[in-house]
């Protein structure tokens, strides 16, 4: 009778999608457990992952967190881009940042637990990473808003504020439809709105006058 080479305990199949299938463990362990508490060994064991395998596609939790940004951030972009026809700056501001909410739904609880452990100011210490500014940037592009220059950054600065305090009325928000969420949203979104519009015309005002004076210049 053929018996089965090796011997020992058969290995179960290596996921398909090793990114997502990290991200769903350490997600799931995060809820149960908490962020800080939780080793890169155990995320490793939920996954199913060797930890060569892990070293490769995240060699930290910091990492981890990374990746999910990104997983989050290309589900949003999937939907494509808004273009500038569709509604107000505001109006394009509110769907992109509801589709990110959506996006990470699946990924609640664990995203709760991971605020809260970054700190007694959870959002603080989110404001602080690198990749959250780097997805308010794509949030803005996706908006058909430019993201590029001192301008862009002073965009993304202040969208960064506006989805940190959107989050934290996510993270409380029991409606099944997240209508708390987007009341929020909707808030601080109109309470920017008149200084995005006086800075637009600032700007646009520049613009005009350099016009002006080069076509002077060019006529003398």
């Amino acid at each position: 009778m053929a018996t089965a080479k090796g011997g020992g305990r058969k290995k179960s199949a290596k996921p398909r999608d090793p990114e997502k299938t990290l991200i769903d463990a350490a997600m799931k362990l995060a809820a149960e457990k908490g962020w800080k508490a939780l080793s890169l060994a155990e995320i490793g064991e939920e996954a199913g992952l060797e930890m060569k395998e892990l070293f490769v596609i995240a060699p930290g939790k910091q990492a981890i967190l990374d990746l999910l940004g990104r997983r989050i951030d290309a589900e949003v972009l999937a939907e494509g881009p808004l273009d500038e026809a569709e509604g107000s700056p505001r109006d394009r501001l509110f769907d992109v940042l509801m589709r990110r909410f959506d996006a990470m739904a699946p990924y609640k609880e664990g995203i709760g637990e991971i605020t809260y452990d970054l700190g007694r100011s959870p959002l603080d210490g989110l404001a602080e990473l690198p990749s959250l500014k780097r997805s308010m940037a794509w949030m803005l592009e996706a908006s058909g808003i430019d993201s590029s220059g001192l301008k862009g950054m002073l965009r993304v600065k202040v969208l960064t504020g506006i989805y940190l305090g959107a989050l934290r009325s996510w993270l409380k928000d029991d409606t099944a439809d997240f209508s708390k969420t987007m009341a929020a949203l909707d808030s601080y979104l109109r309470r920017l709105e008149p200084w995005a519009e006086r800075f637009e015309r600032r700007g646009r005002g520049r613009r005009d006058h350099g016009d002006e004076t080069e076509t002077a210049t060019d006529n003398s």
